[in-house]
């Protein structure tokens, strides 16, 4: 490799997404005028410089690269209108030179995993060693801006290199010097394997034919600087992993995405400020009042006061702050600063709301037509539109109600974009909060007739359309494959009711015949009881609102009889299941719930037959005690037993001839059930208070976990009930009238004065409560 002929090219540092770079690089390939521009991206994305460049296209935008080998994998090149890599190609275009990417090409890019990119020597000798890792230091770019007195280096590139008016040969060369310090620390090798992979790429353009001095390369600093120093070595080219089958497209980016990918090399934290900054020509005090002005905007919509002279005060106090500071023009930090002193009289709040999300900007770019959309992108944006949907990359929320034919069109879309596995909506419940897993599943949506969705385009919306173009080409395919491989992955009939659900869900009728026929296959065999009441109950709601939304052969009628067959067989698990061993009774606590609610709740279950096992589980000594206070607490609560036999049954299972952690064990299973009717029982209370008093002393520390555990979920209701009952068992008198006078009083002032003459009326009562 001839270093000497590369350095005769003309070699331009930049920083990704720089303003004052893209403004700088503009007036040096003015001077420079290269017949080939080579800019840094990858080589095999050449061919997509007419797209980027085409007038249909807005940044910002961004290169995708993803795999097409059925191995999940994608990567992204973004660029802003102020990126100085698309400010260069647009230049070449304007200026009929040819413009071409240099760097590794997409394939080589993702076989390579960057954080582990060190020479297989070194991997082995460091396997071999297996010492620990050291402590992490301190990145030298923030060691660097903290000792010259900046807070960050965000904040010192801005006042150093952003906001000062450049030449383009001084601000190369101070570019250039920060480069050489960053190489002399640490480097990850990944980026000298492709120092020498640019190097060739651009010699190969000079063996062309091309003289050197009609070449211009466009390439992050650290590069550039290694190409001058010509510190490059060729041999570590053959490092690099060979290709992994894969495609390239261009897609639309956002300023959000943009403003998330901080560090060098990848984003900068507002990029709306600084797209105003590059379309004031890098005039960074006409940037600052031109974001003042929008803050005032904002604030006004939302009834406060902000006059313009508020905006001018806080423009000069911004400008204050930067000369105070030595800066040439004030940056983020100082408009901040001066907005929480101005706009925001001291308050911080406003701007971490909503203020600042203005300078990071919402905008979203545009791809010109004619590169196309593969068949999901296609559809997800005509279902977008169609249903009016919401296309910006800031979260919007709507309703659907599921009344009619269109809105239940829109849920189908929403949760085949979920089961897919494709970013974009989320259910969320009130106050716009995000269900957990067990709210957001099949079962919850089978039952709602209104459905809340929080929605946001991405750019990782679009990564994912294409990425799941390789399992099929429509969205109902994706879904289908994704639940047909989640089906042959279940073990368990509720595994195969849990997609079976969402099979309903998403409208696939496919899978719906499948997941029936894997239930009944299952459930034949199947002997864990969680996973029989989970398909019961899905099979139960399926039964009591139909599958209008995926239709199939085997009809409704299907689903009945499976309903029956998998709740009769979960009933034959019971006792087995409930004689189990400690870690397992939660599982088996939400089972026999389960199974109580499917009893009543559905006409085709078998409700005598989960009656007669719930008293038989009441009654029964070899299961585990949990499980017969919750069976007792389910039929009280039921009616099925009377206030006698529940009293009784209470008083049995507490007294003093059964030990006192068994007894604790089913506390805890019957109070599960419903606190609150059990506590308002004042036979049940007695008997509980009777067992509390009757523990011996020293077996009372074993059995304390297991009784907080037990009373911990009465609440505060479930304890005044409990506390108005434990008086009234123990006929307290005076002391009675002075403990409900407490649960009364709302004064907290009040009750610090009665707490001292209640002291002694209440000692009893400090364990229990």
């Amino acid at each position: 490799m001839d270093l000497d002929l590369l350095t005769r090219v003309h070699l331009f540092p930049v920083r990704h997404h720089s303003p004052r770079t893209t403004a700088v690089l503009g007036r040096w390939l003015e001077h420079v005028k290269p017949e080939v521009v080579l800019i840094e991206g990858p080589c095999d994305a050449s061919a997509l410089v007419d797209v980027l460049c085409d007038a249909d296209t807005r940044p910002p935008i961004a290169l995708l690269g993803y795999r097409t080998d059925d191995t999940p994998g994608s990567a992204l090149w973004p660029f802003a209108e102020y990126s100085p890599e698309y400010a260069a190609l647009r230049w070449a275009q304007a200026h009929a030179a040819r413009a071409l990417f240099i760097d590794i090409p997409v394939g080589v890019s993702l076989a390579m995993d960057r954080r582990d990119a060190v020479p297989p020597s070194e991997a082995e000798a460091g396997a071999e060693a297996q010492e620990p890792a050291p402590e992490p230091e301190e990145p030298i770019t923030e060691r660097f801006a903290r000792e010259r007195g900046y807070r960050s280096f965000e904040e010192l590139w801005e006042a150093l290199f952003e906001a000062p008016d450049w030449t383009p040969e001084g601000f190369r060369s101070v570019l250039l010097a920060w480069a050489d310090v960053l190489n002399a620390g640490p480097r990850l090798d990944y980026h000298r394997w492709r120092d020498a992979f640019m190097a060739r790429q651009v010699l190969e353009v000079v063996a062309r034919g091309v003289a050197p001095e009609k070449i211009a390369v466009v390439a992050g600093a650290a590069h550039v600087a290694a190409f001058v120093a010509k510190d490059v070595e060729a041999a570590l080219e053959a490092r690099l992993p060979a290709a992994v089958p894969c495609a390239v497209t261009v897609i639309p980016y956002s300023f959000p995405r943009l403003s998330e990918q901080l560090g060098y090399g990848a984003g900068n934290r507002a990029p709306h400020f600084y797209q105003k900054a590059h379309e004031a020509k890098c005039d960074f005090r006409r940037a600052t009042l031109e974001v003042l002005i929008d803050f005032a905007g904002h604030l006004r919509m939302r009834g406060f006061t902000a006059s313009l002279s508020d905006v001018l005060e806080a423009y000069r106090l911004a400008v204050t702050l930067s000369d105070l500071r030595e800066k040439t023009a004030p940056g983020l930090d100082e408009l901040r600063e001066a907005t929480i002193a101005t706009l925001c009289r001291g308050d911080a709040t406003h701007v971490d709301s909503f203020l600042w999300k203005s300078v990071v900007g919402h905008q979203v770019g545009r791809v010109a037509s004619r590169i196309g959309k593969n068949s999901l992108q296609a559809e997800f944006w005509r279902e977008v539109d169609s249903r009016h949907l919401p296309r910006t990359d800031s979260p919007e929320t709507f309703t659907l109600r599921l009344s009619n034919e269109v809105e239940v069109g829109s849920s189908v879309f929403l949760h085949r974009l979920r089961v897919a596995g494709i970013p974009y909506a989320t259910l969320v419940g009130t106050a716009q909060q995000k269900l957990t897993p067990k709210e957001a599943s099949a079962q919850a949506a089978l039952t709602r007739v209104r459905e809340s969705w929080q929605a946001q385009w991405t750019p990782s919306t679009d990564v994912a359309l294409v990425e799941k173009i390789v399992l099929g080409d429509s969205l109902e395919a994706v879904t289908t494959r994704v639940l047909q491989e989640q089906l042959d992955a279940a073990r368990s009939t509720g595994g195969a009711a849990e997609v079976l659900l969402e099979s309903v869900i998403t409208g696939c009728a496919q899978t719906l015949g499948a997941a029936l026929r894997a239930c009944d296959a299952h459930a034949s065999t199947d002997v864990d009881l969680p996973s029989l009441a989970s398909a019961a109950r899905a099979l139960s709601g399926l039964v009591a609102y139909g599958t209008s939304r995926a239709h199939t052969a085997m009809g409704d009628e299907a689903v009945a009889v499976l309903c029956q067959k998998t709740f009769t067989r979960a009933l034959l698990r019971v006792h087995e299941a409930c004689a189990c061993a400690p870690d397992a009774v939660p599982a088996v606590m939400d089972a026999l719930r389960t199974l109580h609610e499917v009893a009543l709740a559905q006409p085709l279950a078998d409700k005598a037959g989960w009656l007669t096992a719930a008293r038989e589980l009441m009654r029964s000594g070899t299961v585990h005690p949990s499980a017969s206070g919750l069976a007792t607490g389910l039929l009280y609560l039921s009616r099925e037993l009377t206030e006698e036999e529940v009293s009784r049954e209470v008083g049995l299972r507490l007294s003093l001839a059964v030990a006192p952690e068994v007894s604790a064990s089913w506390l805890e299973g019957f109070l599960r059930v419903n606190a609150l009717v059990l506590v308002k029982n004042r036979d049940v209370v007695k008997a509980l208070d009777e067992f509390l008093v009757g523990i011996d002393p020293e077996l009372f520390r074993q059995t304390l976990p297991v009784l907080r555990r037990a009373l911990g979920v009465l609440g505060s209701t479930e304890r005044r009930y409990l506390m108005e009952n434990i008086v009234a068992v123990r006929r307290l008198g005076e002391q009675g009238r002075a403990v409900k006078t407490v649960l009364e009083e709302k004064d907290k002032e009040k009750l610090k004065d009665m707490s001292a003459e209640l002291g002694k009326a209440l000692d009893d009562l400090d364990d229990l409560l």
